[in-house]
């Protein structure tokens, strides 16, 4: 395997994981952020119910990113 296809492959899993933590931040840091301060959309706010199944639902997204950009890079080597 060359250097340039070697490359490529780590590319590929910084870009996984780059959108898992933008997953994370937007998904599971801005909602419960927004939520311990209060405050509140257009809408008048969320319900409790809302807001933890789509924090779910972000962070289990994150999470398989996460995994999958683990799991790029597997057959490199040390």
């Amino acid at each position: 395997m060359g250097p340039v296809r070697i490359e490529r492959i780590k590319l590929t899993a910084n870009d996984l994981n780059t959108a898992a933590g933008g997953l994370f931040t937007a998904g599971v840091v801005a909602p419960l952020a927004a939520a311990v301060f209060g405050v509140t959309g257009p809408a008048g706010g969320l319900s409790a119910l809302t807001l933890v199944l789509g924090v779910a639902i972000f962070l289990c997204a994150s999470v398989a990113l996460h995994a999958a950009a683990r799991l790029v890079p597997k057959g490199l080597g040390p």
